[in-house]
């Protein structure tokens, strides 16, 4: 199962759970219109408890490269900043410029990569 794959069948499944705790508050308390609107606003403030601290972002997309497959991150950078987080340095290949923002899109919390690796040239041998 790849990166986006994993995404969004965690996406489904919380989603899933939303709906089935709404489902099980609603026969717990009755329907009603009002029932239905504190339901509509359980998705807006479960995001805001997703929301972590930069440093914990780091921490873990760091992880994540540890467990990627085919990832060289011994010269990649990690900042983040309110979800957004930034990737800087450079990597030996063109195909892991893409895994790496594919797993640090990955991590929980993370609601933007900005990707700026680079392919790291090969040091020739001179004239």
């Amino acid at each position: 199962m790849n990166a986006n794959d994993m995404k969004n069948w965690i996406v489904a499944m919380l989603v899933g759970g939303i709906a089935v705790c709404a489902t099980f508050a609603n026969a717990q308390t009755g329907t009603g219109a009002s029932d239905a609107a504190s339901a509509q606003a359980e998705p807006a403030a479960a995001a805001s408890q997703a929301s972590r601290p930069d440093s914990a972002l780091v921490r873990d997309v760091r992880r994540a490269f540890t467990r990627t497959t085919g990832l060289n991150s011994s010269n990649i950078h990690v900042t983040a900043r309110d979800g957004v987080v930034t990737l800087t340095g450079s990597v030996p290949r063109e195909s892991q410029i893409q895994r790496a923002g594919d797993a640090a899109q990955s991590v929980r919390g993370v609601t933007e990569v900005s990707n700026k690796l680079t392919l790291r040239t090969s040091r020739g041998s001179g004239p």
